[in-house]
This record gives C-alpha cells, structure tokens and sequence, in this order.
C-alpha cells in the first residue's frame, strides 16, 4: 500500500508541476518592481501572509517577520550567532534580577523615537517610554483585541490577570507591571520564569504607541505605528512594502558581537556591513507567493524576487549532492544558498474537544477514542511524507520535543513514527470500530495544488486502515489566517501545522499541550492531562538542568502515551539569494531579525538561463 500511496502522490506531483511550469504565471503573478529608481531595494519571498500586523496578531512567521522591522522589542537574537543567542535591542542592558527570580528591571534607551503618524500631535512621533511597553503588554489582556499573546505571561506577571478581570482598563495599573520612571521598567513575577527575557523578543512583545492604538482601533492591524528600522508603505494579501524608517537610532554593527564565523559564513559577503549602522536598504518589499514554482519563477527572472527556498520539484536540478546539501556549479555561480535543519516541526494534533475522537463523558467512549487515534498514528507514513514532500531530507522522529532543542531524546521509541498498518487494523477490530461506525475526519487545508495533494496522501493512508473514502474530506479556507483562525477557535478535529520555535527551548514546544493554554492558545488539541500539567508547572520555574530535562522527557512520553498527536517531522531548509544580496537569511526562532541587516550590491547579478 505504500508503494502504491507514493506512486499515485508522484504522479499527482508530476501533474502539478506541469501545470505550474505551463501556467503558473496566471495562477499567481508576482508584482513587477515597483521601487522608484535609485532606491536600494530587497525583495524577500514568503509562502503565506499575514492577516494582521498587530503585535497581540503575531502568532505566526509571517506576521513576524514584519512585526519586528516595523516596532521594537526589549529585546532581539544575535544576527548571526548559532546557536541562537538574545542580545539587548530597545533594552540598555539585559535586566537586574533579584535573588528570588521574582523582580525583574530594566532600562531602556533613551531618544528612541516613533515614526511620524497622524495620531501624534502634528503628525510628529513621540519618544518611546517605559509606559508604551506597559501599555503594549497590558494589549494582550485586553479582549477586546481578542489576543493571541497571553499565554506567554498570563499567571505569570503579578497582576495581569487581575487587571483583566476588573475589566482592562488601561488607567488602571497592574501590580506587577510598571514603570518605575521614563526608561525603567519593574517587572514582578509570580513564580520564577526563567524564559521572561526570551518572551520579550516576541513579536507579541512590541511596543505600540498608545495614541495609534487609540485612533486606528482594529485597523492597527494594517497600519502599523512603531518605532523599528522600517516603516509601513503599503500592506494587502500579496505584498508588504516597507521604507526605511529616518528616525532609526544609529548603533553600528559589530561582527564579532553578533556572533560571526568568518568559517562558516565569510562567502555571504557580510564582512562589509561591519562598523555600520542598519538598516542598509531604502525600501523593503516581501512578497507572499503561495506556490512555490510561482516563487521560483519569480526568483529566476533576476529582476524580482531575491530570495526562495528551493521548490522540491527543483531539488533535483538543484543540487549535485543531498549529503553534504551542495549546489550544482551553474547555480553555485549564481546564487548564495543555506542549509540547516528547522528549529520547529511539522505535526498534526487530534482537537480532543471533538468527542468523535477526543474526551467524551462516557469512560468507554474515551477508551475506543484513545484507540481510535493510535490506530490513526499507526497509519500515518512519515517516510513516504519526507520522501514525497522533502526528498529523503526531513527528519521524522516521535514525540514533541524537536531535534535541535537540546532536551531532545534520541532514545525515545520510534514506535509511534513507524507505520503499522496491520497493528492499527487490529486496534480498530479489537475496540469495536467498523467503516460504519468510524468517525468523519474533517482535515483543514489552505487553497492550493500542495495542500490538496498532503490531503489526498493522508486520506489514502486512512483508507488502508478501513475508513470509507466519504469520512475523510477536506474543508478548504482561502488563506492561511482563514485556517488559524479556525484552529484557534478550535472549529477542526484535526490541527495540522507547523510550529517554529519562538526560543531554543524544548518548554516552547511542551507548552502547546499544556491545559490553560487551550483555544483560542497555544494548545489547539485542547489536551488536559492533571500530571502533565503539574509537572509543565513544575518545570516552567526551573533552570536548565538534568532534572529538568528528564521532567521534559516524562512529559514527551505522556504525549506520546496518549496519542494526542501524529508527530513529527523537521524540515531540512534549502535557502537561495541573488549573489548582490548581503545577507544571512533565516526564518527561525521569530525570523525577520535579520532583515534589517541586509544589503544590496549595486551590481545586479547575472540571470541564470531558463
């Protein structure tokens, strides 16, 4: 049955590539450069866009990568140190912390300034205080903004929840959240939470003016107010456009402190953009380009895109060798490339609010359900997935804690990653599940060719197990937000997304299976397991330690145990930039850092053939 899943995806695959090679243009065009001659310009490639550029909006890569060029954060990573390290960014320094892990200051930079607005007096931006960032925080307990961001400090930082509850009005404080005077901040915590520094390099962190929140009201979301290194031009479902911002304060690059190689990345040309001050570009555009062969055409015109990832129907051509990951000579003359396992994964959670297959009042319901989806995971392929989709390049491995974390366990078993189609046959048989009484899987996807043919492979997978092909079906959403949207409203049994690491700690993952953390947050399986929880409680105030780490490894295993997830696979990332481009891309640990640091040569680069 394998074999025959992989033979018709590939012929699929082959269809769809043929299609996007005839016609992807009409499918998807890319916009033209638009830039007014002269300008410095970079147009960087994403595979989907965001719904919002509000900061309590910025659950995803996407909306990251522009939250954090248009506002501040305290704090930012180190462009160019892996792996990755925090560094101060709006922040003077990294924060005074008292002995009980309790109380935490920090100062800000003075002078930093908005840009300009109408929603200043005169249309002139202020200067940035210590009260926008309580402002800014205090936004993500407001539910009016229906936030996404919470659960990074609800129970956390004293007061916040308090403050939601008497109502979220911003003239009232929160106890543990002030500013002691114009550039100092007091933050007092509930227990210890020793990933508070890292959370303030969250998009969800920015700092929004008060006055812009005021005026624009949800249309925040399409006319960002900050004080980053770009500013806002235009903003709709297929582009950004940024400027850059004249206010930016100058604080000149140095390598060393940014972590250089001179090894590993000197061939970027990154060496000249040492001892000046970002951003370097006049104008920043993003494209978001749904397919990939339409990103890739874009990317090979030489007069659009300037950077991709590399579409799998390309690998082949592209490269001349998978292991080492290395190019081609005609396109290692042309192009820069990065390889690197993602720090996140791909999963797909079982929504256990769905009683069809989750938690039901009926203990023996819940005994078939728990049967029910370990028959499912047993079905799922996740060598034919990495060879189908990743071309033997991904890694798939059991539980929720990622290869790169540092808590990850190699010696998990790797039963619940290897298929087992006879074993989940007599899971069903054996708890008294029949075509007739299975249940339907509704599996969400966006539009698209891609999404359609990750659908049909798992419905076959299910198939094989003996589910009718009618009680497996799709529901189709117009945009990656129309989707997030409804996993976040927990509207699908099945949640099958990608998650990258927000910090390099295996606590960002744990997190999506933690109770409190349930729709509309981080935990769309809406898994509530007491022990899990406790030791998630227990944990979160610890420092990195063997004893923490096994208290990770307890919790992955009861993840597993429990079936609440088809999991996981880590994406091997295959970058491409035009050679005029200095630049060291990346899309992990919150990207679009690193955009503000890009150049361009003013010697376009010679287009490839074809």
């Amino acid at each position: 049955m394998r074999f025959l899943v992989q033979k018709y995806i590939a012929g699929l695959l082959l269809v769809a590539v043929i299609a996007f090679a005839a016609g992807c243009e009409s499918d998807q065009s890319v916009h033209q450069v638009s830039a007014p001659p002269g300008l410095k310009t970079y147009r960087h490639a994403m595979d989907q866009a965001p719904t919002s550029l509000d900061p309590t909006q910025a659950a995803n890569v996407y909306a990251n990568h522009v939250v954090v060029n248009a506002y501040d954060t305290l704090y930012a990573y180190k462009y160019l140190a892996r792996p990755y390290q925090l560094k101060p960014n709006l922040a003077a320094d990294f924060p005074t912390v008292s002995a009980d892990g309790l109380t935490y200051t920090i100062r800000i930079k003075p002078g930093v300034r908005f840009v300009d607005d109408p929603c200043f007096p005169d249309g002139r931006g202020r200067e940035l205080l210590a009260e926008d960032f309580v402002y800014s925080i205090k936004r993500q307990f407001d539910p009016k903004n229906q936030p996404q961001g919470a659960w990074l400090w609800q129970g956390r930082i004293a007061g916040l929840d308090e403050w939601k509850a008497a109502g979220s009005d911003y003239d009232q404080p929160a106890s543990g959240l002030r500013a002691i005077d114009r550039y100092t901040l007091e933050i007092r915590l509930t227990r210890p939470y020793p990933q508070l520094v890292d959370t303030f390099a969250q998009g969800y962190s920015a700092i929004v003016p008060r006055e812009a929140a005021e005026k624009y009201g949800k249309a925040l979301g399409v006319h960002p107010v900050g004080s980053g290194p770009f500013r806002l031009v235009s903003y709709d479902s297929s582009r950004v456009v940024m400027e850059r911002n004249p206010y930016y304060r100058q604080e000149p690059v140095d390598l060393q402190a940014e972590g250089y190689d001179p090894v590993e990345q000197a061939y970027t040309g990154i060496e000249a953009i040492e001892g000046r001050s970002p951003p370097f570009l006049d104008r920043l555009e993003i494209d978001f380009i749904t397919e990939s062969s339409a990103a890739w055409t874009s990317f090979n015109k030489g007069n659009e895109v300037q950077f991709t990832t590399v579409p799998i129907e390309q690998i082949d051509r592209v490269l001349a060798d998978k292991n080492p990951i290395r190019l081609r000579p005609e396109y290692a003359a042309r192009f820069h490339m990065y390889s690197g396992l993602e720090a996140g994964f791909v999963f797909t959670a079982f929504n256990m609010d769905f009683p069809e297959l989750g938690y039901s009042p009926d203990p023996e319901r819940n005994r078939r359900n728990k049967a029910l989806r370990c028959a499912i995971i047993k079905a799922y392929d996740w060598e034919a997935r990495n060879q189908s989709w990743y071309f033997g390049l991904a890694t798939y491995f059991p539980g929720i804690i990622v290869p790169v974390s540092p808590e990850y366990d190699p010696d998990l078993s790797r039963d619940s990653v290897t298929l087992d189609v006879a074993g989940a046959r007599r899971l069903l048989r054996d708890n008294g599940w029949t075509p007739e009484n299975l249940p339907t899987l509704v599996y969400g996807t966006t539009a698209g060719v891609t999404e359609r043919l990750f659908f049909e492979q798992f419905r076959a997978w299910m198939r094989a197990i003996g589910f009718p092909h009618d009680k497996v079906v799709r529901k189709t959403y117009a945009t990656f937000g129309d989707i997030s949207r409804a996993w976040k409203r927990g509207e699908l049994p099945l949640v099958a997304k990608g998650w990258g690491l927000d910090y390099p700690d295996a606590e960002n993952t744990l997190q999506l299976f933690y109770g409190p953390n349930g729709s509309p947050g981080s935990n769309d399986a809406n898994y509530r397991n007491p022990e899990y929880d406790r030791l998630y409680e227990r944990s979160s105030v610890m420092l990195a330690s063997p004893e923490r780490t096994a208290i990770y490894r307890r919790m992955n295993q009861m993840v597993t145990d429990d079936c609440v997830a088809m999991t996981g696979l880590s994406r091997t990332r295959i970058y491409l930039w035009h050679k005029n481009v200095v630049a060291v891309p990346d899309r992990e640990i919150v990207g679009g850092f690193f955009l503000k640091y890009v150049d361009v040569l003013p010697v376009a680069q010679t287009r490839p053939e074809g």
